[in-house]
């Protein structure tokens, strides 16, 4: 299977998220852009999940002699640099030939670990080969409809296993497609509509261009049959195709009972906006929550991921971890949920951006760049420690800085 190790670069890269934003729009087509960078209908809860960041201000104390220094934390039993992983994002090999390979390999060389999807454009075990640490996997549980209910999802948990995956995160809220409309205007649909015009945007990218055609990596590996070959256009379609069929309405909290049996590791359920929800999947014995609303692509106007989380942390925070998902965009929005009852946070889009931008180098420099914006800003504040981040650092925008009566 092919395996490569990529060589990091000294040279100096953008500065901030918005950086590698601003080049990721120019490095790949608008189709693989509005993939990447759009969510479902109207757009409401993408542009919720930024927003709501900005409804809290940080405090600040000053002359106190501190400074952040470490914030190495444990998520899932695994030792990591900040309490950042990366999310799973399907077919990152549109932003970029390395894919999700790329992607870990970046995390890895953060001192974190990325969470790979089940439609990865990299298999578990490619994954796996071209990284030294376990990493983590996400997991669709799709219906295959030749089989039994469970027969699919346990091949797929006996795989990751296999590979030395250590922890499982299963998300919940696909039970069908988000309407994504953006995508749809722009060609990426079921199947994508390929025209002239789209195909020429696509060749004013030549070096995008020339990777995906050598490299031929918008299948989803994780769906090819053994002996076929997991490659080009027309692989590319029937795996497409065959996700939307697998998708499962009917998926209830009896499935995901037998998922925490037979996974024999940390389990995360993850796509919960509800504090009910949440108690409910820890009881049935889920060790984590991902507040999550699929970074605005599944249902609009749903709440914003940070709006939900205080809710679901206060219910659960003291008997599983509790990670947050859409809208983080800098260090400061990291400490922000970490006050809200966040035990760490995962990143989609910036991370795309800086693999569509800079490849496996640009993934480990968003993360780079995320922790010391989060170092400068805790250090600003007088804060040197994580475990010092709670409510009391957070101040509602536009409120009246109160007064001390002397």
């Amino acid at each position: 299977m092919p395996v490569f190790r990529y060589r990091w670069s000294s040279r100096p890269g953008p500065l901030t998220v918005e950086d590698y934003r601003e080049r990721a729009r120019r490095a790949v087509p608008d189709m693989v852009w509005a993939y990447v960078d759009y969510g479902a209908e109207s757009m409401t809860t993408l542009n919720a999940n930024r927003a709501a960041f900005d409804r809290y201000m940080l405090k600040s104390k000053v002359l106190t002699g501190r400074e952040a220094k470490d914030l190495g934390t444990t998520i899932a039993g695994q030792d990591i640099s900040a309490p950042i992983l990366l999310a799973p994002t399907g077919a990152a090999g549109l932003s970029h030939w390395t894919g999700e390979l790329g992607a870990a390999q970046g995390a890895e060389a953060a001192g974190t670990l990325s969470i790979v999807s089940t439609a990865a454009s990299y298999s578990f075990e490619e994954i796996a080969a071209g990284t030294r640490r376990g990493h983590f996997f996400q997991l669709y549980p799709w219906a295959d409809t030749t089989t039994g209910r469970h027969d699919l999802t346990h091949a797929m948990m006996k795989r990751a296993a296999n590979a030395g995956y250590t922890g499982m995160f299963v998300t919940v809220d696909v039970p069908t497609h988000g309407n994504r409309e953006s995508e749809q205007k722009r060609g990426m649909g079921n199947p994508p509509v390929l025209t002239p015009a789209r195909v020429l945007n696509a060749g004013l990218r030549p070096k995008w261009w020339a990777a995906f055609l050598r490299h031929e990596r918008m299948s989803l590996r994780n769906l090819v049959d053994p002996g076929e070959k997991a490659g080009g256009a027309k692989t590319a379609m029937k795996t497409l195709n065959r996700q939307f069929r697998m998708m499962r309405p009917e998926l209830n909290w009896d499935d995901f009972a037998w998922m925490r049996e037979n996974w024999h590791g940390p389990l995360y359920i993850k796509g919960v906006l509800d504090a009910a929800d949440a108690v409910r999947a820890v009881e049935l014995g889920a060790d984590g929550i991902v507040v999550s609303n699929h970074g605005g692509r599944q249902l609009d106007c749903a709440p914003a991921a940070i709006d939900a989380l205080p809710a679901i942390a206060a219910g659960v925070g003291d008997r599983a971890e509790v990670l947050v998902d859409g809208g983080i965009r800098r260090g400061t929005d990291i400490i922000k949920a970490l006050c809200l009852g966040a035990d760490g946070v995962c990143i989609g889009r910036p991370y795309l951006y800086g693999l569509a931008a800079g490849g496996p180098d640009g993934a480990r420099h968003v993360v780079e760049i995320l922790k010391t914006e989060m170092r400068r800003a805790m250090t600003l504040m007088g804060v040197a420690e994580l475990a010092e981040l709670d409510e009391s650092w957070l101040i509602p925008a536009g409120a009246p800085v109160p007064v001390v009566d002397r």
